[in-house]
Formats: structure tokens, C-alpha cells, sequence
């Protein structure tokens, strides 16, 4: 069993869902991205998705690429993400990169694979990769004991999901809603469907993303999904921040709102 599944078995026991933050390396800036997580990290987000910048991000919405942008313009590089991860790691939160293919492997795929398993990392999400392209990820990954993380979507058939189920060894990311990522005023109403649909093809935990945002969403996912997954509303708390110091802040006081929402023992 990895981190990443001792941190959903304890999750499970305590009666509530795993929190799960993303944030770009580089972004603020790289010390800033460090920083800014080790608050949410302090603040009750239990495992971190360290994004990957990538000049074409299909999936991400117009507030994480912002959040990019920032981070290419500040020169970050593959090699700075692993040092992120490292750092993150050295918090106890089980720590993830999310990234598409391209930088993986133009990296190296088995150097990836090595060199993230060296820097602490317990897996990886890739948004882009599908099961039937990704024999030498597969390889790589095995050899170093690292977490796949692939994704599911309401569209996706149940053929589809138990193609994917079989390739994840990590956790099921099931997509809430068709499109790209971003803060939403609702959770998708086909996210719990795609949620049952995926429990009857994998006994591995399924954790929600896109869309999620506040407290009140992480507890109507928490209700029916083993994670809740918040990225852009963490990265628009650093954006709208009139300074570095207020930006830190702000993140872990979602951190700290979206947590208690995870929490099914604290429902009326």
C-alpha cells in the first residue's frame, strides 16, 4: 500500500473524504508556490497536486492558465517542479504532479518516473494520457513504485471506465463535468452518477474534481466520492491577493473552510 492509500484508508476511518489542493510550481513564483502550499498543507488540505507547466494546457480553464503563464514567464522548468515536489513531500502530505504528456516525455519517461520517486512524489495525474498509449508510463511507473492517476468522465462509457480503472493504481479521477477546469456555482449533477458507475469496475478510491470550490460543494461530493479535488479556487485566492503575504492567507483559509466541508461527521 502507497502514501496515497494510507492517506485515503485514514480519511476513510475518520469519517470523511481525502482533500486533495493543486497548485502550479513557479506559481506566484517558486518560493511562493512552496510556501502557499505548505499553508494549505497546514491548514487541512491532506495531499497536493503540484501542477506541471505546460504551454498548451487542453483541460485547464482561463484561471489556472493564468497561474501558467506566470510560472513559464518566471523560467520554471521540469526540474524545478521535482525540487517543489520535494519540498512539498518533506510536509508528510502525500504529494502528486499533475501533467500532461508532452513534458513527461520530452523529460524522459523512465527519468520522470526515477527522478520523482527521488524527490519524494507518490504519483502522478495525466489528463491526456489514455490507457491504451501508455505502455512505457506503465513500465515506468511499476519500476518505481509510483501511482497512476487517470481520468474519467460523465461521457465515458462503462467499457471506458473499466479500461481506466485497470490502468490507475492510485485513485479514479472522475471529472464532475464536461469541459475544462474552473470554479463552478454548482457541482456537476452527473458527478455522482459517474461516481457509482466507476465504483462497480475498481475497489481503488474515486476522488471528484472540476468545478469544486467552496465548503458546501467538498461536502456534497465528500458525501458520495472517497476525494475531493480543488484546484482553480486556490489559485484564484493567490490571484485576487493584493500581496504575497495575503495570498497565503487566503489559501489557507479556503484550505481550512474546504476541510471542515469534507468532514461528513460535522453535517446537520
Amino acid at each position: 500500500m502507497s502514501a496515497l492509500h494510507d492517506a485515503f484508508a485514514l480519511a476513510r476511518s475518520e469519517d470523511r473524504a481525502l482533500l486533495i489542493g493543486y497548485l502550479p510550481a513557479g506559481f506566484p513564483s517558486f518560493d511562493g508556490a512552496i510556501e502557499a502550499i505548505t499553508a494549505m498543507v497546514g491548514a487541512g488540505v491532506d495531499a497536493i497536486e503540484v501542477g506541471l507547466p505546460y504551454s498548451d494546457p487542453l483541460m485547464d480553464g482561463a484561471t489556472i492558465q493564468s497561474a501558467v503563464t506566470i510560472a513559464l514567464q518566471g523560467g520554471i522548468t521540469p526540474a524545478d517542479v521535482l525540487t517543489t515536489v520535494r519540498a512539498v513531500a518533506d510536509t508528510g502530505a502525500p504529494t502528486l504532479v499533475m501533467s500532461y504528456w508532452n513534458p513527461i516525455e520530452r523529460y524522459g519517461v523512465q527519468r520522470f518516473a526515477h527522478d520523482l520517486a527521488q524527490a519524494g512524489g507518490v504519483g502522478v495525474i495525466t489528463p491526456d494520457l489514455t490507457p491504451e498509449e501508455a505502455g512505457p508510463w506503465i513500465a515506468a511507473t511499476d519500476a518505481e513504485g509510483i501511482d497512476r492517476v487517470f481520468l474519467v468522465a460523465p461521457s465515458s462509457t462503462g467499457d471506458r471506465i473499466d479500461t481506466v480503472a485497470g490502468a490507475v493504481t492510485g485513485f479514479v479521477y472522475a471529472a464532475s463535468t464536461m469541459g475544462v477546469t474552473g470554479a463552478r456555482t454548482s457541482v456537476g449533477v452527473s458527478a455522482e452518477s459517474l461516481v457509482n458507475r466507476t465504483r462497480e469496475h475498481t475497489t481503488l478510491p474515486i476522488a471528484v474534481g472540476v468545478g469544486v470550490s467552496t465548503a458546501a460543494q467538498a461536502a456534497e461530493v465528500s458525501a458520495y466520492a472517497d476525494g475531493v479535488i480543488v484546484g482553480s479556487a486556490f489559485v484564484r485566492a493567490l490571484l485576487d491577493a493584493p500581496t504575497a503575504e495575503a495570498g497565503v492567507a487566503a489559501v489557507a483559509d479556503l484550505a481550512a473552510q474546504l476541510a471542515a466541508g469534507c468532514r461528513r461527521t460535522n453535517r446537520t
